[in-house]
């Protein structure tokens, strides 16, 4: 006997997964700080990022691989060097209504 989850289910669960990973990314002040410094800066290197998190190079990849697979943030490898920037379409989609219409009733949307 098999049992198979409709449709509208299927892109619900599929939905509440992807904002996991987005939700536990942003759930790290570490990683809100490199978010932040990116803001600041628009890009950086992580040499850069190193130095201005005092992390070393090891633990700041751990958490810039996070970010990278939640969408956060974007890689550009130029040579042995890695930049990374903002996503802003991806944040601005965090903090936008079409989130918040998830856990409202269709009347408040």
């Amino acid at each position: 006997m098999t049992f198979e989850i409709p449709l509208q289910n299927q892109q619900l669960e599929q939905s509440f997964k992807t904002y996991e990973k987005k939700f536990k990314a942003l759930s790290d002040a570490k990683r809100l700080h490199i978010m932040y410094e990116l803001t600041q800066a628009g890009e950086l290197c992580v040499c850069d990022l190193s130095e201005k998190l005092l992390l070393p190079q090891s633990k700041l990849s751990y958490h810039l691989k996070i970010l990278v697979d939640a969408n956060l943030i974007t890689k550009d490898t130029r040579g042995t060097w890695s930049y990374y920037k903002l996503n802003p379409k991806e944040v601005n989609h965090i903090l936008s209504e079409e989130l918040c219409c998830l856990f409202r009733t269709n009347e408040e949307c």
